[in-house]
Order: C-alpha cells, then sequence, then structure tokens
C-alpha cells in the first residue's frame, strides 16, 4: 500500500490503492460507528472519484492516520501452517509452502478489501485454497510449473465479492484452489 494521502504532495495523481486505502478507512470508520451510513455513502463517492491525494486527505483527515495492514505470511516449514475458522484477510498474503503444506480457509474469514493479492510458492508441500462461493479467483498472474494450478471454483464470482489475485509460482507442490467440501460444508452448519 501507499502512505498516507494526506502527506503526500496534493496534487499529485491518487492509484487506485490509494483510493482504495481511503475507502477501507472509512468503512472501518463506520463499522467503529464514528461516521454514520449517510456520511460513508457520500465520503466513499467522493474517494472512488477523487483523481488527487489532495482530493482524498480531507475524507479521513478527522479520522486520524491510514494505517496500512501488513501481510499476512504464512510458512509451511517442515509442519506445515494454516489459517482458518474466524479471521480478518488483509490485502496482501504470502504464502510459501517450504517441505510442509499450506492452508488458506476463507470459508468464515472476514473480508473487507475487494481484492486480495495472494502471493503463492508451493515448493515441495503445496498449497491449498478453500473460497466460498461468489468468490472470484484470477489466477493469469501465477506461474505454472512442475505442481500447477487445480482450480476447482467456477471462475466468475458474484458482483460485489472479493476477489482473490494469485500471484507467485506453483512450483512442484502445486496449488489447489476450490470450495468448501463436504465435510467442511457440514461443519459449517454445526458451528451456525
Amino acid at each position: 500500500m501507499t502512505a498516507d494521502p494526506s502527506r503526500s504532495t496534493g496534487r499529485m495523481r491518487a492509484s487506485d490503492a490509494d483510493r482504495e486505502a481511503v475507502v477501507e478507512q472509512l468503512r472501518e470508520a463506520a463499522a467503529d460507528g464514528r461516521i454514520d451510513m449517510e456520511e460513508l455513502d457520500t465520503r466513499l463517492g467522493q474517494a472512488l472519484s477523487a483523481r488527487t491525494h489532495a482530493e482524498l486527505a480531507p475524507l479521513t483527515e478527522d479520522l486520524g492516520p491510514v494505517v496500512t495492514a501488513e501481510p499476512l505470511v504464512l510458512k509451511g516449514g517442515v509442519h506445515g501452517a494454516s489459517r482458518s475458522g474466524r479471521w480478518k484477510v488483509p490485502p496482501v498474503i504470502r504464502a510459501h509452502a517450504g517441505m510442509g503444506s499450506v492452508k488458506l480457509d476463507f470459508t468464515l474469514a472476514e473480508c473487507r478489501p475487494r481484492e486480495v493479492e495472494l502471493e503463492v510458492h508451493g515448493e515441495m508441500g503445496g498449497i491449498m485454497i478453500v473460497v466460498p462461493q461468489g468468490w472470484t479467483v484470477r489466477s493469469d498472474e501465477l506461474e505454472l510449473s512442475i505442481g500447477g494450478l487445480k482450480d476447482r471454483t467456477e471462475g466468475t464470482g458474484a458482483p460485489g465479492s472479493p476477489v482473490l489475485r494469485l500471484t507467485g509460482s506453483c512450483d512442484m507442490g502445486g496449488v489447489t484452489v476450490r470450495h468448501p467440501n463436504f465435510r467442511e460444508r457440514r461443519k459449517l452448519r454445526d458451528t451456525k
């Protein structure tokens, strides 16, 4: 992500990442009750149409500095790693399988970013990604190699749903993307 727009030269053009950072801060403020829904709608419209940092800065200056989330880094190492259950999805995730595998289950995760970059490196153990129905998975930037990619999702998801953009490489372990299986769906029903 970029730096706080209020610290940048006002005439400098704003990027999509700059606008998205402001949108996320506004959504957080609404979730915390610092601004109401009507004000959120107004500010979101202004943020999405902003062309410069000077147009973005006033939208969040009364809310404090833009907090940029650190990327989530998972390293499979020898024993593997996973993230599942209820967790907050950051805009950037890096997963390195190593000899053990990595599993990322987004089924119960809270995902506020509209687009999540997931940099994967399948290495020896491979990476399993479980996404809810309706999510879009884009893998055109993923470097395919020995392990390959198995994408068992339907492709294009529901409008307004998160987009998971895969980058990195499959390596020997490969990368698998799928929806929750029968056992996982049953477990979800039991937790509700």
